[in-house]
């Protein structure tokens, strides 16, 4: 039985992991037209997305079969940039891109910024407490404004500069999600990437203890990252590290507000707060659908015949509920021990800054029951609304109250 989905339809968004279920069991390797009409596939269980992930016919690399006038589309400068960044990397130059950058996300160093990270939120919350009233958008004033400030301080951004940095990342992210933006937010990306520039240039000049910094000195056997590569990384680090982690704390907080008894283990038992992050990536990963990878030939993969230059998904929104890879996945449990998840992706691919997503995950469960552990959606959740577009998995507002 072949049963047909929109996966870009609204519905199927809202109700996805109902349909997941049924693709894992009828066509686990899904085809599906794209917007431009394009073939493409969905993988959606975890034993056919190891398979992508360990066979080197599956490339990341854009400028293999993109024409140079998408890539560059409008001769605008900052377009090559953007398909630089190395999740569009295939090894030799992946490999030699994150040894470059892997310094500043080990576990010891991300931990180093354990006391800012906690600063920040526990701002954020005195400044919503001072308003006054008992409710507040959990998104816009929260879990929006955390993971950017961080990432902020992380490069160095003047803190005159946030609200502008600020506008521009949440345009360029937002036109990411919806490729009818991407048009209008043309000048955003620019005077982004300008930007972006100049604080480079400034670096250069005054080499200060911030990541660009670090980057700019960051040498093995000689080899440094280039201008476009430093940009690359950059925009990277804002965009993923950004929009990640928005999206498990807002996820987070939905997927215990659906499960009150799972609010109250926790605030019981602080010590499982590194498990309902976990818990949190995989029953509501942030990232939904992993970036494009491309068939370098034509093969085949869990019966299908996929052609050379077919794009193709791991859904890791169906992978991390899999029969085969969990029991009970549609159940919320923060107890769940081992808890095996491909959230942040796998391979060579794995997200660098997974350690910094996890850590903000820890902090911000702990902040929010310790200050706010009467915590509670202030709409029926049948009124929540989820973001649009494919990649992602993120409500567009949580109001709640305390």
């Amino acid at each position: 039985m072949k049963t047909t989905f929109n996966v870009f339809s609204p519905e199927f968004k809202k109700h996805a992991h109902f349909f997941y279920a049924q693709i894992r069991k009828n066509r686990p390797v899904y085809p599906a037209k794209m917007p431009d009409g394009n073939q493409a596939w969905f993988v959606t269980t975890y034993q056919h997305a190891l398979e992508v992930v360990k066979d080197p016919r599956f490339i990341k690399d854009p400028h293999v079969f993109l024409e140079n006038s998408i890539i560059n589309a409008h001769h605008d400068n900052y377009r090559e940039i953007i398909m630089s960044h190395m999740l569009n990397t295939d090894p030799p130059d992946h490999t030699r891109i994150r040894r470059l950058v892997q310094p500043s996300f080990t576990p010891q160093a991300i931990k180093a910024r354990k006391e800012i990270i906690e600063a920040l939120a526990n701002k954020l919350i005195a400044q919503i407490e001072k308003r006054g009233t008992k409710e507040f958008s959990l998104i816009r004033d929260f879990a929006f404004p955390l993971p950017f400030l961080v990432i902020a301080k992380m490069l160095g951004v003047p803190s005159d500069d946030h609200e502008q940095f600020k506008m521009w990342s949440n345009t360029i992210i937002e036109a990411l999600n919806d490729p009818k933006s991407i048009q209008k937010a043309q000048p955003h990306y620019q005077a982004f990437f300008d930007y972006i520039k100049d604080l480079v240039a400034e670096r250069k000049r005054d080499l200060r203890d911030d990541l660009i910094a670090s980057w700019i000195r960051a040498e093995e056997e000689g080899d440094k990252l280039n201008e476009k590569e430093l940009y690359a990384m950059i925009f990277l680090l804002i965009i993923a590290g950004h929009e990640t982690t928005v999206n498990l704390i807002g996820n987070g907080v939905l997927a215990f507000m659906e499960n009150r008894e799972q609010w109250e283990k926790l605030k019981e038992n602080p010590d499982l707060i590194p498990n309902a992050v976990e818990e949190v990536l995989r029953y509501y990963s942030p990232v939904e659908v992993a970036t494009t990878r491309w068939a370098k030939e034509d093969l085949v993969l869990g019966g299908e015949q996929i052609s050379k230059g077919e794009t193709v998904f791991l859904v890791l929104g169906s992978i991390n509920r899999d029969e085969n890879l969990v029991t009970n996945g549609d159940v919320f449990d923060i107890s769940r021990t081992p808890n095996k998840h491909m959230a942040f992706g796998h391979g060579i691919h794995v997200c660098l800054g997974a350690p910094l997503a996890r850590l903000e995950g820890e902090i911000v469960f702990r902040t929010l029951i310790n200050k706010m552990p009467n915590l509670e959606l202030a709409v029926p959740v049948e009124e929540i609304k989820y973001r649009p577009g494919i990649l992602i998995r993120g409500v567009t507002e949580l109001p709640v109250k305390y």
